[in-house]
């Protein structure tokens, strides 16, 4: 009841699962700065309380007290001074960070938001003025003749204050850089392929699938999408428990991230239980919004830092491409360690329950890789980087999806053969490429590329 009296900005934390709220809230500003600022009237009652209450002044040295208008006028002048620093550095840096979103990625001013240090500097600059002012109108209402308690914690807090200023310019500064810009996109994305919720639905996954119902399959029921939009989480979890109540099978036609238009198939079932199945309690499991979120999409991860390499690709900045591409092939070589791309997920009696649509290694490797090599056409150098990071790719990974980096890469330089190349280009790629013929066992094809490379470009 006590949610549909709440404004609709906080009601709908409420009605988010914890993933989704943990995940919301990362996104806002205002949390960390409101925890403290409560933690500041705490701080303001006990500094209060020592000099009113207590009296801490009657034992303490002359040299150490405060008369009443000294302290406010000491306030008086840090209300405006913390105000003065808090508004010019966030001003000055929403200014640096729009240009940067502009030249890099849209995504950089939220990513920013919700860091954690980010949010703690905040919180300190908000916290700081929230004390003087409020310390302001305790001492106002509570004159007594010596302070002791209140103005050094009042300096103290302008102090670290300060000190957290320069400390924000240089966190500002340093997370600014692009190569650590595309490094905390990245340990994101591992964040969630090593979270706990990823680590259950690797649990529930199966490669036998075992009993399918089959024969109830010709009844199979269709359900669609109520609305349009992103499917942003799946509680999987609580579908295959509901699943294993109504005793039938689910399959989703859908999967994160992907985008439904309201009537589109989000899922069929089948089974013995269907007929007294209330499709609305899996309805509200699958949750969907207007935007795309990265709790449980892989390809948004690796398609924001493609995004990356793109926009370096069109600013002429070779070298922050390169390093992104690295990035993203450490990405795929996580992303195929921990991930398991069965798609029949079971219950505790080993029957199936659910059957999700399964991006393979191939799909992921296009998201990243190939959507760069699409923008890169006729540039050799960051081709030449392309293959480079396959071939440690393939170095790494299960020998599996060797074939799939070979394709790849033979791929990416087919349009070579009618394009004018220079020599050193080249020497570069080819050698490259014979590294990773190498590692993949495809010397023979290497041979042909190579012969015809070298004819056709002469």
């Amino acid at each position: 009841m006590l949610v549909k009296w709440l404004p609709p900005s906080i009601s709908k934390y409420l009605k988010m699962s914890k993933t989704e709220r943990k995940y919301e809230l990362r996104l806002t500003l205002w949390r960390t700065p409101l925890l403290y600022i409560i933690c500041t009237f705490f701080l303001v009652a006990i500094t209060v309380y020592l000099d009113v209450g207590v009296g801490i002044a009657q034992y303490t040295y002359d040299s150490f007290q405060a008369t009443f208008e000294t302290t406010r006028s000491l306030i008086s002048a840090l209300i405006g001074g913390v105000l003065t620093l808090s508004a010019f550095t966030l001003n000055s840096l929403l200014v640096v960070l729009t240009t940067f979103s502009g030249q890099f990625s849209p995504r950089m001013l939220q990513n920013f938001v919700k860091d954690k240090q980010t949010q703690h500097i905040l919180g300190i600059f908000n916290g700081s003025f929230v004390y003087v002012l409020i310390m302001f109108l305790a001492i106002s209402s509570n004159p007594v003749k010596y302070y002791v308690a209140v103005p050094f914690a009042t300096v103290g807090i302008a102090f670290f204050a300060a000190v957290t200023f320069i400390y924000f310019i240089n966190h500002a500064t340093t997370w600014m850089q692009v190569h650590n810009i595309t490094d905390t996109m990245k340990r994101v994305t591992e964040e969630m392929l090593e979270g706990d919720f990823t680590k259950d639905l690797q649990r529930l996954r199966t490669e036998k699938p075992g009993e399918l119902y089959r024969e109830w399959k010709a009844k199979k029921q269709i359900v669609t999408s109520p609305i349009s939009g992103y499917v942003q989480l799946i509680l999987f979890k609580d579908l295959l428990q509901k699943a294993k109540e109504d005793d039938i099978i689910v399959e989703m036609e859908v999967r994160p991230g992907s985008y439904v238009l309201q009537g589109n198939q989000l899922f069929t079932y089948w089974g013995p239980g269907a007929p007294k199945v209330n499709e609305k309690d899996y309805l509200h499991l699958i949750r969907m919004g207007h935007k795309e979120t990265e709790i449980q999409d892989l390809k948004f991860g690796l398609n924001k830092l493609a995004e990356i390499a793109i926009k370096a690709i069109g600013n002429d900045d070779p070298k922050t491409a390169a390093n992104t591409i690295y990035q993203v092939a450490d990405l795929l070589l996580t992303l195929e360690n921990k991930a398991t791309f069965s798609p029949y997920l079971v219950d505790e009696e080993n029957q199936v329950r659910l059957i999700l649509g399964v991006d393979d290694f191939e799909f992921h490797l296009y998201q990243g890789l190939g959507l760069i090599r699409h923008y890169a056409q006729k540039n050799y150098p960051i081709i030449t980087n392309i293959i480079e990071a396959l071939t440690r790719l393939a170095g790494a990974v299960d020998k599996r999806n060797h074939t799939v980096i070979w394709d790849f890469a033979t791929n990416t330089i087919d349009h070579i053969y009618t394009e004018f190349i220079f020599d050193l280009d080249r020497k570069l790629l080819l050698r490259h490429l014979q590294e990773l013929a190498v590692i993949t066992g495809n010397e023979a094809s290497y041979e042909y590329i190579e012969r015809h490379l070298k004819e056709d470009t002469q």
